[in-house]
């Protein structure tokens, strides 16, 4: 098995400094199933390459083995793809021999450790049955241009076919701990899920983790690089094959995504508002899939606002802008405003909704129209362009004013619960709209997600989570305070002992 890293980022050999292995030297390191090597084929200022080589032992390998599949013929332990094709085996490898390179950590050159630099990455044999499709559809919406060529089963015999083995290179732009992360997930998924060891809930922790997710408070990733498998449109289908088609940790998994969804900026900021959510392309071969809980939230804040007959919105914790990308659709709204506490989720929000908006003097980005298939002058066919506010939801703010609805999603529960008073005063009292809408996780769902521990939330963000009756004391509580009514509504399947994984609070003048 043999990976070769590539750069041309001058000097190149500080590509050494990266990955904490000198190109002056061969060195080896033991693993249970064989030996990984590191050695450098060139190395010059204009130019090089890295290889990483798997001699796998097939004797230690049928020691070590600890899973239960039976082989598809007597003599599979030793007649197989293993020594050759990149698997379970390589990516463990993988994770040891260069874990502070993934982690980009970089004590020599801790500068360039943040840098994309570019990458040319090459494993001569990867399996992947779905083909060259698919492997494409893995890594282009991460940034790499990708040449994925079929390995024929023999080049003497071209009868026979192609075999379920690509030749895959890799090309791009980017920070080499994005890269490694990417090998480190994707690669396992290509294969399939047929791993070495045993899958248990350990593994959606790898998963976040490498994927740039928080994992007990901790994002693995750093920089722009943080968080890809969050907003990939292959998501699902990448989890469920990591994760060796486990259904019970892949819908963990895929909980623990949506929670983080909308995390573009760095958590635990002073305020902690906003669990904000990007938007996640559709995958069209999944069309019919059960929509994730985050499309559920989201189609019901939607509907929510439809049936109030809603004109005007401000999304308080819009985060990347999953709800705003879904407002401008709405044709009855003329007026939306999104407000997030991080500058870099509304950055991206901003680089998705708001491509030719020019900010204004105080650094906020202008409310425009976009005619959509419509006549000149036609208002009713226009969409409103949000305007983007850098705020908080615990500070009054007059440019919170004049909106006929508020929505907070999945914004409470990452407030200190001292904050509370100070939020309710500045939207249900100033700020006042006719109808504000507020979502929040049902601590009392959490017991069916496999992987998560007995006590804790569901985000690392999370400063409480509440039960359905502790929810509804709050809500009527505000809603006397402050004159409104509220009506309280379920969003995802309920479970006749726990209610539903998400509930609402639809507050109305």
């Amino acid at each position: 098995m043999l990976l070769t890293i590539t750069t041309t980022a001058r000097p190149a050999t500080d590509l050494g400094h990266l990955l904490h292995k000198h190109p002056d030297k061969a060195q080896s390191f033991e693993q249970s199933f064989g030996t990984a090597h590191v050695f450098y084929p060139e190395a010059t200022e204009e130019r090089c390459t890295a290889a990483l080589l798997l001699e796998t032992d097939p004797q230690a390998l049928l020691r070590t083995r600890t899973s239960v599949s039976t082989p598809d013929f007597a003599l599979a332990q030793y007649v197989n793809d293993r020594p050759y094709a990149s698997s379970s085996l390589f990516t463990v490898a993988l994770g040891k021999v260069l874990r502070t390179a993934i982690r980009g950590v970089s004590r020599s050159r801790p500068e360039l450790a943040g840098t994309p630099i570019p990458l040319v990455l090459h494993l001569p044999a990867v399996p992947c049955r779905p083909g060259p499709e698919k492997a494409r559809a893995l890594f282009e919406p991460l940034g790499w241009t990708v040449r994925a060529e079929p390995v024929p089963l023999d080049p003497g015999l071209p009868g026979w076919g192609d075999s379920h083995h690509l030749s895959l290179t890799l090309t791009g732009t980017l920070r080499l701990s994005e890269a490694l992360s990417h090998l480190y997930v994707l690669l396992p998924a290509m294969e399939g899920g047929n791993k070495h060891y045993w899958v248990d809930s350990t593994e959606i922790d790898k998963l976040l983790r490498a994927g740039g997710a928080p994992v007990d408070g901790v994002e693995d990733g750093t920089g722009a690089g943080a968080g890809w498998l969050v907003g990939h449109p292959e998501r699902e289908w990448i989890a469920r094959r990591y994760l060796a088609r486990r259904d019970g940790y892949v819908r963990t998994a895929m909980a623990r995504l949506a929670e983080a969804d909308d995390r573009s900026a760095e958590p635990g900021t002073e305020d902690g508002e906003g669990e904000a959510t990007g938007a996640v392309p559709r995958d069209p071969a999944v069309e019919e899939r059960e929509p994730s809980l985050a499309e559920q939230r989201a189609g019901a804040v939607l509907a929510v606002l439809e049936a109030e007959r809603a004109t005007s919105v401000i999304d308080l914790g819009c985060g990347g802008g999953r709800l705003l990308e879904r407002l401008v659709g709405v044709r009855a709204l003329d007026r939306i405003t999104g407000v997030d506490v991080h500058a870099g989720s509304l950055e991206a929000a901003h680089r998705k909704l708001c491509e030719g908006c020019h900010p204004d003097g105080g650094g906020r980005h202008r409310s425009l129209f976009t005619d959509h298939d419509a006549r000149p002058g036609d208002r009713s066919a226009r969409r409103a362009r949000p305007e983007l506010l850098l705020g908080s939801v615990v500070h009054r703010d007059r440019r919170f004013h004049g909106h006929d609805a508020a929505v907070l999603m999945e914004v409470v529960e990452h407030l200190d619960p001292s904050r509370l008073a100070a939020m309710e005063n500045v939207v249900f009292g100033d700020a006042a709209p006719r109808v504000v809408v507020v979502t929040t996780p049902n601590v009392e769902y959490n017991r069916h997600y496999e992987g998560l521990a007995e006590g804790a939330f569901r985000h690392a963000d999370h400063r409480f989570e509440w039960t359905r009756a502790e929810f509804a004391a709050w809500a009527d509580r505000v809603a006397a305070e402050h004159g409104y009514t509220v009506r309280r509504l379920p969003v995802g399947p309920e479970h006749p002992g726990t209610g539903a994984p998400t509930q609402m609070g639809v507050f109305t003048k």
